[in-house]
């Protein structure tokens, strides 16, 4: 269900714009329609009064939790299943974040990813996205939200904005707080410009070598990495945030001195900080993870060499539960005949 049909059913039911802001208000918060000053008696209209339950209904019934997965670093990621049958994974963050799926599947194809292994299964609407947020606001508080689960919210633009929209305008959330996390779509660049909400900008990085980004990234947008860095600096100094550079650590793979001469060159001196996470380690695929004291030493020489880096650690690692795992363990038992499944997340 996309947020524009729920918006159009209430007009039809006689909603005035404040009406329509209340009732989404109150769906995205999750609060009682009649906690307030004025019950819903006193203020919206009958024809939507009359609707209420039943569309509260519809709205609960696009994102149920299947099972929840607690880490011992105090996430906790959620296997959510959809209204047809599909599910995807959000992951309850420390520190009230929430990190949230735009995507069934993923069209980008990341060799080191599990979501991407079978491509894109469907677009998640931009209902089913807030569904997300309200189901874990069940679980505890969510006063962030980043789109770093399954999928490229890129591919899914106008779903994502329409979501971020609302969040930002509606869902007590602050606009730096909301996360666009992508492999770098130029169209995200201008689109995201526009926004009535601008949301802070993640862009996944991986490598300064574009020969092996390609090899990594094999289905993202031919974006080199220095354009991809030039385009992140506009959009940073544009909203006064500072874009989140992604780097998945591979053992052997971009972890070496030219890997971080290369990062000192793109991004001394940019409005810019480097997410490094060591790989969540997924069975069958030959990446590997670096030593936790590996890891630490390339983040400490590269903010000795004038690069803010933060060292973090993919939620879930000692649930097994790297982005896509949580889904493709679930999906196993029904396809022993068949075979399923963004790797940053988190």
């Amino acid at each position: 269900m996309q947020l524009t049909s729920i918006r159009q059913r209430l007009r039809a039911l006689g909603a005035l714009p404040l009406h329509e802001q209340r009732v989404l208000r109150d769906w995205v918060q999750g609060r009682p329609y009649d906690q307030g000053r004025r019950r819903p008696n006193d203020f919206l209209p009958l024809g939507v009064r009359t609707a209420l339950p039943a569309l509260d209904a519809e709205l609960q019934a696009m994102a149920r939790l299947i099972s929840s997965h607690p880490g011992e670093d105090g996430s906790a990621r959620l296997l959510v299943g959809l209204a047809d049958g599909q599910a995807v994974e959000s992951v309850l963050l420390p520190r009230d974040g929430l990190c949230v799926s735009s995507q069934v599947g993923c069209a980008v194809g990341c060799q080191f990813c599990m979501t991407g292994r079978e491509g894109l299964i469907r677009q998640v609407s931009s209902g089913e996205i807030i569904a997300q947020v309200v189901l874990a606001r069940t679980q505890r508080p969510v006063k962030k939200v980043v789109f770093m689960g399954m999928g490229d919210p890129a591919h899914n633009l106008d779903n994502v904005l329409e979501a971020i929209e609302l969040l930002g305008t509606e869902g007590n959330i602050g606009h730096k707080n909301l996360v666009f996390s992508t492999v770098g779509d130029p169209r995200v660049f201008e689109r995201l410009a526009q926004g009535v909400v601008k949301p802070a900008l993640a862009l996944s990085l991986h490598t300064t070598k574009p020969a092996l980004r390609e090899q990594l990234l094999p289905r993202a947008p031919r974006i080199t990495p220095e354009q991809l860095v030039e385009a992140g600096e506009q959009y940073a100094r544009l909203t006064g945030y500072p874009v989140q550079y992604q780097w998945t650590l591979l053992e052997g793979i971009n972890d070496g001195e030219d890997e971080i001469d290369g990062i000192v060159r793109l991004l001394k001196g940019k409005y810019a900080v480097l997410n490094m996470i060591p790989y969540n380690t997924i069975p069958d695929l030959a990446f590997k993870r670096p030593s936790w004291e590996s890891a630490r030493a390339i983040a400490a020489t590269l903010h000795q060499r004038g690069v803010l880096t933060k060292l973090r650690d993919s939620a879930g690692q000692d649930v097994d539960g790297g982005c896509g795992q949580l889904r493709a363990r679930a999906a196993a038992p029904a396809r022993r005949t068949i075979a399923i499944g963004r790797a940053d997340a988190a």
